[in-house]
C-alpha cells in the first residue's frame, strides 16, 4: 500500500459515481446465475432426519433449477439488481472516492492501508440506502420456485416492492438493513484495500504508474474473493432474515444467528460459499474492467473531469 506523503490525483466522487455504475452492470451480467444458486442454498428449508436435502450442493442446485425452470431460472430476480446496481455501485465507488478525498487533507496525498480501509467501509455505509431494499427484493424473487399449478406470489420486481410496502411499509422493504451494514462495512473495506494493494504492488515492481489489463482483472477478482471471505457470514444471516415470513425472527439478526448456531452450527455461516467464490473472481474482475474502461473514456474525452 502506498506510503503517506506520496501524491496521487485527488479522488473525484462524481467521476467514480459514473464509472462505478458501469462497472456494476458488468458485475451483474457476469455473476447473477451463481448469486441465485448462493441464495437458494442459503435459504433452503431444513430437512427431517434421514430426509434428502432440497439441494446437495452447488451443481445439484444449478441442475435442478435449469431442469425445472429453464436456463433463465438462474437469472431470476435479476431485474432488481440490474435496475439498482448502477446506483448501488455508483454510490459505493462515489462513497469510496469521497472517503479518500476527506482524508486527503494535504493536497493530493496518497493514503495508507488503514485509510483505504476506512474509505472502503464508508462506501458500504453510503450504498446501503439502495443495497438493502434491492437485496430484499432480489432474494425473495430468487427463492420463488416455479412449479406447475402453483401461483407465484411476486410477479417481478415492482410487484414484489408494492406487496412488501402494503404488508409493512418502508420498514418491510428495508428489512435486513442492519445485516447489510454488518456485511458491507468490513467487507467493502477489505474489497478496496485488496484492489489498491495489488495495483500498487504491480506498479512498484514494474516501475510504472500504468498496469496491464491482466493485473487489473487479477486485482478486481482478488478483491471480490476478499470481500466474500469477510462478508459471507453476515450475508447468510441477511438472506435468511430477508426471506423469512414476517414475525419469524422477533429480534432480527440476533434471532437468526442464535437459531442458526443451535440448529445448524457455525459452518452454516458459510453456506453457499462455493457458488459465491466461483462467481466472485470473474464478476469482480468484470466490475473493475468496466470501471477502468469508463475511466479511460473520461480521461480521453473529458480530461478535466
Amino acid at each position: 500500500m502506498s506510503d503517506t506523503g506520496k501524491t496521487e490525483k485527488k479522488a473525484n466522487p462524481a467521476k467514480s459515481f459514473l464509472s462505478g455504475g458501469f462497472g456494476g452492470i458488468c458485475t451483474v451480467i457476469s455473476g447473477h446465475p451463481l448469486d441465485t444458486i448462493k441464495v437458494r442454498l442459503q435459504t433452503m428449508p431444513r430437512t427431517a432426519p434421514g430426509e434428502a436435502p432440497m439441494y446437495k450442493g452447488t451443481f445439484d442446485c444449478a441442475a435442478k433449477t435449469i431442469k425445472n425452470e429453464g436456463f433463465l431460472g438462474l437469472y431470476k430476480g435479476m431485474s432488481a439488481p440490474i435496475v439498482g446496481v448502477a446506483p448501488i455501485f455508483a454510490l459505493c465507488f462515489a462513497g469510496y472516492a469521497l472517503g479518500k478525498r476527506v482524508q486527503q487533507t494535504e493536497g493530493n496525498t496518497k493514503l495508507n492501508g488503514r485509510q483505504v480501509f476506512v474509505a472502503g467501509s464508508f462506501s458500504g455505509l453510503l450504498s446501503t440506502i439502495i443495497t438493502a431494499p434491492g437485496e430484499r427484493i432480489k432474494c425473495l424473487l430468487q427463492i420463488q420456485q416455479a412449479s406447475k399449478g402453483a401461483e407465484k406470489k411476486y410477479n417481478g420486481m415492482l410487484d414484489c416492492a408494492s406487496k412488501l410496502y402494503k404488508e409493512g411499509g418502508l420498514r418491510s422493504i428495508y428489512k435486513g438493513s442492519c445485516a447489510t451494514l454488518l456485511r458491507d462495512l468490513p467487507a467493502n473495506g477489505v474489497y478496496f484495500l485488496a484492489y489498491e494493494w495489488i495495483q500498487e504492488t504491480a506498479k512498484k515492481r514494474s516501475g510504472s504508474d500504468n498496469v496491464s489489463l491482466a493485473v487489473t482483472l487479477f486485482a478486481g477478482g482478488s478483491a471480490g474473493i476478499g470481500y466474500w471471505l469477510v462478508g459471507m457470514p453476515a450475508d447468510v444471516l441477511k438472506s435468511r432474515l430477508q426471506t423469512a415470513p414476517e414475525g419469524t425472527y422477533k429480534s432480527g439478526i440476533r434471532s437468526v444467528f442464535k437459531e442458526l448456531m443451535v440448529k445448524d452450527g457455525p459452518l452454516a455461516l458459510y453456506r453457499g460459499i462455493t457458488p459465491i467464490m466461483i462467481r466472485a473472481f470473474p464478476a469482480n474482475a468484470a466490475c473493475f474492467f468496466g470501471i477502468e474502461l469508463a475511466n479511460k473514456f473520461f480521461d480521453r474525452f473529458f480530461p478535466n473531469f
